[in-house]
C-alpha cells in the first residue's frame, strides 16, 4: 500500500489558479475529508466544483476537484487533485488541512518517481519531465516532450531487446542440450550487432546539438580593453547587466547572462579586456577572460572599428579561431570605421554599434543560423550527459563485441560485452539504474512533481 502524498504542484507565486496534488491508495478518502463534495462515485478526470475547507473547517475557498484512479494516472496511483485560485495562502492552508487529513508531504520528484517506480515512464521520460520544465526554448520544449512521449525509449529498447535475445538463445542451446533449439553461432548475429552498433552511434552523434539545446551556447565576447565588449553584453540582454565605462580595464572579472538570439539560447560570458597587465586584479581577471575563451562552443571578437587593428587585436584574433566558432564584430560604426572587413579572418564578420543597436539583428540570425542545426528536436537528441555516457559504454562494449567476432573468440567470452552492452542502455532506461543514481536523479524535481 502506498502512502498518500500531497504537494502544491504550481509553486509558491501569485497566480489565476493554483493546485493541490494528491497520490497515493487512499488519496480519495482524504480529499473527501477537506471537500464538500464526495468523490467515491466521481467519474475519472471530471471536474467538479465545491468548496475547500482548511483545518478548522472553514471554507477557504470555491475550487474544482478531478480524480483519476489506478492505473490510468500520471503516477499510476490513484490521484486528486484540486484546481483553485492562486492564493499562496489559501494553498498553504488547503495543504495543512490535507496533512491533517492523513497526506504526508511529497517529497521532490516524488510524483514522477511513484510514475516510474510503477511502469508509467522509464527513465529516459522521467528525466525528461524536468528537462521539459526547465525549457527556455521552444526547441528544448519539443525535444524534450517528444522524450517524455517515448522518442528515446524507441531507439533503446528494439537494441535492448536484440542483445536480450542473443543472449536468451546462448543459454538455451547451453541449459537445454538435449531439447529441439537451433544451434547457436555467432556469425548469425553479426549483423544484427553490427546494427545496434550504428544505432547508438546515431545517438551518440546527436549530442553537440543536444547539450547546446538543453544548457544553451557559451558564448565568450573577447576583445582589448575598452572595444564594447560589455556594452555588447547590454545591448544583447537589453537592460545594463554590466558597468560601462570609458576607462580601460573597468571589467575585471567575468560577468554572465543569459539571452535569445532566434531560437538559439546563449550564456553570454562578458570577459575583461585581454592585454598585458601589471595590475594584479585585472591580470587574474584577464586568466578568466582566456580560460572563458578556450570553453566557449562560441567566440565574438570585438574591435573598435574606429580605431585601427593592433598587436592586440591580432593576438585576440589567433586565440578566438580556435573556438569552435567564432564571429567578428566591428563595433562602434556610429563613429565611422576605419578596419575593413576583409582585415579580419574570420567566416562572418558583422558591423555593429552595441550603442544604437545597428547590426544586432544580423548578429542574431547569424548565430541562429549557425547553432540551430538540421536535427529535428522532436526527442531524438540525446542531450542528458548521464545517458551520453551509457550510451558511449554501450557502445564501446558493442564495437569490441565485433572485434571479438572477428578474431574467432568463444561465445561465452563475446557475450561478456553484449551483457556490458545490455547493463549500459538498461542505465539509460532504468531498467538496471542504481538506487543512488535514481534518487539523484529525482532530486532534481521541484516538490509537486
Amino acid at each position: 500500500m502506498s502512502h498518500t502524498i500531497a504537494a502544491v504542484s504550481t509553486g509558491n507565486q501569485v497566480a489565476a489558479i493554483g493546485i493541490l496534488r494528491l497520490s497515493g491508495d487512499d488519496c480519495i478518502e482524504i480529499a473527501e475529508k477537506v471537500f464538500s463534495r464526495p468523490l467515491q462515485s466521481v467519474p475519472d478526470r471530471k471536474l467538479i466544483l465545491g468548496e475547500l475547507f482548511d483545518i478548522q473547517s472553514r471554507a477557504i475557498d470555491q475550487c474544482m476537484a478531478v480524480v483519476s484512479r489506478a492505473p490510468h494516472s500520471y503516477t499510476g496511483e490513484n490521484t486528486v487533485e484540486f484546481h483553485c485560485h492562486g492564493s499562496p495562502a489559501v494553498l498553504a492552508a488547503g495543504l495543512q488541512s490535507l496533512y491533517a487529513a492523513g497526506a504526508r508531504p511529497a517529497r521532490r520528484g516524488e510524483f514522477t518517481k511513484r510514475a516510474f517506480l510503477n511502469g508509467k515512464l522509464d527513465l529516459t521520460q522521467a528525466e525528461a519531465v524536468i528537462d521539459l520544465i526547465e525549457a527556455e526554448t521552444a526547441d528544448a520544449a519539443a525535444n524534450a516532450a517528444g522524450q517524455v512521449g517515448g522518442r528515446l525509449q524507441k531507439v533503446l529498447l528494439p537494441v535492448y531487446d536484440r542483445l536480450t535475445d542473443l543472449c536468451s538463445h546462448f543459454h538455451a542451446v547451453l541449459d537445454y542440450p538435449d531439447e529441439d533449439i537451433e544451434d547457436f553461432g555467432l556469425s548469425n548475429y553479426a549483423a544484427s550487432l553490427r546494427s545496434d552498433a550504428k544505432a547508438l552511434y546515431a545517438l551518440l552523434q546527436t549530442y553537440g546539438q543536444g547539450r547546446i539545446l538543453r544548457q544553451g551556447v557559451k558564448t565568450a565576447i573577447v576583445g582589448r580593453p575598452n572595444v564594447g565588449k560589455s556594452s555588447l553584453l547590454n545591448a544583447l540582454a537589453g537592460f545594463d547587466r554590466a558597468i560601462v565605462t570609458d576607462i580601460p580595464g573597468t571589467t575585471r572579472d567575468t560577468v554572465e547572462e543569459t539571452v535569445l538570439a532566434g531560437s538559439t539560447r546563449l550564456r553570454l560570458i562578458d570577459t575583461a579586456g585581454i592585454r598585458q597587465t601589471a595590475d594584479t586584479v585585472e591580470a587574474m581577471g584577464v586568466d578568466r577572460s582566456r580560460k572563458a575563451l578556450e570553453e566557449a562552443d562560441l567566440a565574438l571578437f570585438v574591435c573598435d572599428g574606429s580605431q585601427p587593428l593592433d598587436r592586440e587585436d591580432r593576438e585576440i584574433i589567433d586565440l578566438c579561431l580556435e573556438a569552435p566558432q567564432a564571429i567578428a564584430l566591428i563595433n562602434k560604426t556610429d563613429l565611422g570605421s576605419v578596419v575593413e572587413p576583409a582585415e579580419l579572418p574570420f567566416m562572418q564578420v558583422i558591423p555593429i554599434s552595441a550603442g544604437t543597436g545597428e547590426g544586432l539583428d544580423l548578429l542574431r540570425n547569424c548565430i541562429d543560423d549557425l547553432f540551430a542545426g538540421e536535427v529535428p528536436c522532436d526527442g531524438s537528441i540525446l542531450t542528458n550527459p548521464r545517458q551520453y555516457d551509457a550510451c558511449r559504454r554501450a557502445y564501446e562494449s558493442l564495437l569490441s563485441a565485433l572485434r571479438g567476432l572477428k578474431l574467432g573468440v568463444t561465445p561465452d567470452a563475446l557475450l561478456l560485452d553484449v551483457e556490458a552492452a545490455m547493463e549500459s542502455i538498461g542505465e539509460v532506461t532504468g531498467a538496471t539504474v542504481r538506487e543512488d543514481i535514481t534518487a539523484r536523479i529525482f532530486e532534481r524535481f521541484c516538490v509537486g512533481k
